[in-house]
């Protein structure tokens, strides 16, 4: 049963049987003991250590598991922390960073429970010496905790905000290069049009060059004709003149 103690960096006492048998009525009923409601801190010796003990369980909630239909629960220690204690606690921590491979920035799961543990560890040794002290400590940790939550939703709206507004980029870049190939054939149409046009403008220009040197030929041919015309008919009257 000590294996459940290991896997965490709190310390806790050896774990005691609460039923040999699997009664749901008994596991239901641990289950649901008022953990979450610290008692009072009161002065009388007689009384203190039975107030520290509900203060750790408040604050530390014991342990509990079924294993081979039967009832285990373990409690945090109550018993204070020496100053080797403390040095082992941040080797712990530091081997446990190791093994588990923790991440050293960012978001990092293992890492945020590792210094969670070794955070209630503290708590459990300063509640011992100083109950008030480990209260209020225990308000520390519970807005640290709070905060961090509110970290990590907000971190995850963004992430999640910013996924969304890269997939609305790429519908939107797709749509555009959508639009871009319809453009470009629209344009390609227009360059075909307007060759078209200009080669027709090409060939009533030629067309009507071509009519206007025939008409000018023609009227210049005209105009000689008649110029001949005239000299031979002056020719004549002024030998009829002479004749007369």
């Amino acid at each position: 049963m000590s294996q459940q103690a290991k896997e965490s960096l709190i310390k806790y006492e050896s774990a005691i049987l609460v039923s040999e048998k699997n009664d749901k009525t008994i596991e239901k009923k641990a289950t649901k003991r008022p953990h979450n409601k610290l008692p009072p801190v009161v002065a009388e010796p007689s009384k203190a250590n039975q107030v520290i003990e509900e203060i750790l369980n408040a604050i530390i909630p014991p342990k509990e598991w079924t294993e081979d239909g039967k009832l285990w629960m373990q409690k945090v220690s109550s018993t204070p922390a020496t100053r080797l204690e403390v040095i082992a606690l941040q080797e712990s921590l530091d081997q446990k960073l190791q093994v588990r491979k923790a991440r050293e920035t960012g978001i990092c799961p293992v890492r945020q429970d590792l210094y969670a543990q070794t955070f209630d560890e503290l708590i459990r040794q300063v509640t011992i010496n100083c109950a008030e002290r480990g209260l209020l400590l225990l308000r520390v940790r519970d807005e640290i905790r709070m905060t961090t939550t509110a970290y990590q939703t907000l971190y995850e709206s963004a992430i999640a905000w910013g996924m969304r507004k890269a997939l609305e980029s790429e519908q939107g870049k797709a749509d555009m290069e959508k639009k871009i190939e319809v453009l470009e054939e629209d344009k390609k149409d227009l360059e075909r049009q307007l060759q078209e046009l200009k080669s027709k403008c090409e060939f009533i220009e030629k067309r009507e060059n071509e009519r206007r040197a025939h008409e000018e030929k023609k009227h210049a041919e005209e105009v000689a004709f008649l110029k001949r015309t005239n000299q031979q008919i002056k020719a004549q009257l002024e030998s009829i003149l002479k004749k007369n």
